[in-house]
């Protein structure tokens, strides 16, 4: 009987909860048992491994967060450390782990099944920032919050003719900055992609005002620039008084959306299935929303092409 364990390392998202629970109930239904690792990479050198039945992952489809905890381990990557690892789920039996996450969990899970443990990666991260994939766990719920954030921001920009400067989460990559922005109207974004050249932004708003525009919105990626600096700057420039609103980790929480909470079924179904065709080293991914998989090298090299979306941008301002 193959022992399958699964895991959730890195920044949490909405719709963890989902794919553990997949992943634990396709394990049973084809006879294998389940075991959930608690508080990622550090739970597997804790030895925090607990097998887990039907009910247990019964009522968390639609939590946000992960049951199953998170935590970061620089000390992972040390190979004596991944070795206590290895050897605690050897210990139990398990040779099958499924980890949900970011591209840190990826190359974890890379290095462990260097280590003779089979692993499969479900991209876990409301960043969406693993190139591989169309789109991660956790990104809509995550873009869903961050519109309903800036569309109230909107009201109040609009009362008081203010530019608004908004800056998104999203660590190194600008897919939420650019989906809320083009889903919101931001008349300016700005990200890593896009690059930030401060008097060109300070020249958009100029322009934006002689036009007649009554009030702004800049949405700005996290790790770009200090956005309360920026509103300083605009304000000086122009007559928008402005005002700068970080949006933080309110974006990592909440109930997961619909679209989310499917994407992840479908990902933890596979992702067992795998392993039950004693396949290894896979990172799961979705293209054209169908469910496919890749090496987890493949995944880890990609480059994100798409960059269609700020074509769309410069057309509708």
């Amino acid at each position: 009987m193959k022992k399958v364990a699964v895991l959730t390392s890195g920044g949490d998202a909405p719709g963890m909860n989902a794919a553990v629970r997949a992943v634990v109930r396709t394990a049973l239904h084809y006879g294998f048992k389940a075991y959930g690792v608690y508080n990622g990479y550090k739970g597997l050198v804790e030895n925090n491994i607990v097998e887990l039945g039907r009910n247990d992952v019964g009522q968390i489809l639609n939590r946000g967060g992960t049951i199953l905890g998170s935590s970061r381990l620089p000390s992972f990557k040390q190979v004596e450390v991944r070795g206590i690892a290895v050897e605690n789920l050897k210990q139990l039996g398990i040779n099958a782990l499924i980890v949900i996450g970011g591209d840190g969990t990826y190359r974890g899970g890379m290095e462990l099944k260097d280590m003779g443990i089979n692993v499969i990666a479900i991209p876990g991260t409301i960043d969406n920032d693993i190139a591989s994939t169309e789109y991660s766990i956790g990104f809509f719920t995550a873009l869903d919050t961050a519109i309903d954030a800036i569309d109230k921001l909107r009201d109040t920009s609009f009362s008081h003719r203010r530019c608004t400067v908004v800056e998104v989460m999203g660590r190194d990559c600008g897919d939420l900055s650019i989906y809320s922005g083009i889903a919101c109207g931001a008349e300016i974004v700005i990200t890593k992609e896009t690059g930030f050249i401060k008097e060109q932004v300070l020249k958009q708003v100029q322009l934006a005002q002689k036009s007649g525009k009554r009030h702004l919105i800049v949405v700005v990626a996290e790790n770009i620039t200090d956005v309360f600096e920026l509103a300083k700057s605009i304000e000086a420039v122009s007559d928008y008084n402005s005002r700068a609103s970080v949006l933080g980790y309110i974006q990592r929480g909440g109930t997961p959306s619909a679209f989310d909470r499917i994407l992840a079924s479908k990902m933890g179904v596979h992702a067992v299935e795998l392993l039950r065709d004693n396949q290894s080293g896979l990172a799961i991914f979705t293209n054209s929303l169908e469910i496919g998989h890749c090496p987890i090298e493949e995944a880890l090299d990609a480059r994100d092409e798409t960059t269609d979306l700020y074509n769309y941008l410069s057309k509708l301002n």
